[in-house]
């Protein structure tokens, strides 16, 4: 079968590859949808996960599929399931030997680590259950961020993550969420998924914008945004305009990879006692929003820009490279 494999810096290759045989412990599912992750192009322009790798080593980690072979020890899935990936598990497509850009995939002793996969309820498509994950990190920025209804929010980056923390933020009763993207591609499918409204930073400086739209507190003579809560999802290098122009008591949550160092004063961080913090994966948030979505479905389609075959992976992937005319582009190994 083939798989999708980096071999060095922007160097993204389909191999030939055996197809995989569950051991006592393990499970082989049969892939019906993946999505390409910000962080897949990252490993592909270093050439690895986070570094340069010295072996070929495949990607996929945002999938669903069914399972197709399991072993006679597991017992938490059976042939046939319905189930999404918790890639954190294995570091399936984040360094594992196995990557879930193929007709099929080896998840490793699933008998010994509970929750590597979880059922995909009937009433869920293959595509939603590949949103699940990048869901979940948009759902973990929004419980790291803290906002409550009533808080006005600031998202940059109208990218899947972006898109994801616009959805739970929205889901969590707050309804005044202003989106930054360079993109009009990504801008609209922001406002189809509830934003208040989307901006072009370039066009219209964030802080004249978010003043007009959530009004203005005082500092030392300066009228300062009075938005409470800002995501940074983006990779740009804002942070250091948010923490320059951020009101007193600003929560700020960093979901994006940061590709160079940047500088912050600590002075603004004492002087207005701003909240600086990260996300990373999701600890309990993948089941939370599987179970979320069961019981109260919404539409997901605007977070989809493209669907492509298994064998057009790597125009996916190309496609992918492009933010003006793509969001979330899925590759597709069973309908």
């Amino acid at each position: 079968m083939k798989v999708a494999f980096v071999h060095g810096s922007y160097d993204l290759r389909v191999n030939e590859v055996e197809a995989p045989t569950a051991g006592p412990r393990d499970v082989v599912l049969r892939i019906a949808s993946v999505g390409i992750c910000g962080s897949d192009l990252g490993f592909i322009s270093v050439g690895g996960p986070g570094v340069a790798s010295p072996n070929p080593f495949p990607l996929g980690h945002e999938l669903s599929g069914t399972v197709e072979q399991a072993g006679p020890e597991v017992t938490s899935v059976k042939v046939g399931d319905r189930v999404i990936l918790n890639p954190l598990v294995n570091m399936i497509g984040n360094g594992a030997p196995e990557g879930g850009f193929g007709e099929k995939l080896l998840v490793r002793d699933v008998a010994g680590k509970p929750g590597s996969l979880l059922p995909l309820p009937d009433a869920m498509s293959f595509d939603e259950g590949a949103l699940i994950e990048p869901l979940a990190v948009g759902a973990h920025a929004v419980n790291r961020l803290g906002a409550k209804p009533g808080d006005t929010v600031a998202i940059y980056g109208a990218g899947p993550i972006g898109l994801a923390s616009l959805i739970a933020l929205k889901r969590r009763g707050i309804d005044s969420i202003i989106m930054f993207d360079l993109s009009g591609f990504r801008r609209e499918r922001a406002l189809k998924l509830g934003a208040s409204a989307a901006f072009d930073p370039k066009e219209t400086p964030a802080a004249k914008v978010l003043s007009e739209a959530h009004g203005t507190v005082s500092m030392y003579g300066y009228d300062l945004p009075a938005t409470t809560h800002y995501i940074e999802a983006s990779g740009a290098p804002v942070i250091p305009d948010i923490v320059g122009f951020c009101r007193p008591g600003a929560v700020i949550c960093v979901a994006s990879l940061q590709k160079k160092t940047i500088e912050i004063h600590p002075a603004a961080l004492i002087g207005k006692e701003i909240t600086l913090t990260g996300v990373l994966g999701y600890p309990t948030e993948l089941g939370e929003v599987l179970e979320a979505l069961t019981s109260s479905p919404i539409d997901l389609e605007p977070m989809i820009s493209h669907r492509f075959k298994g064998e057009d992976v790597l125009t996916a992937f190309d496609m992918a490279t492009h933010p003006e005319q793509s969001a979330k582009v899925l590759v597709q190994y069973e309908s």
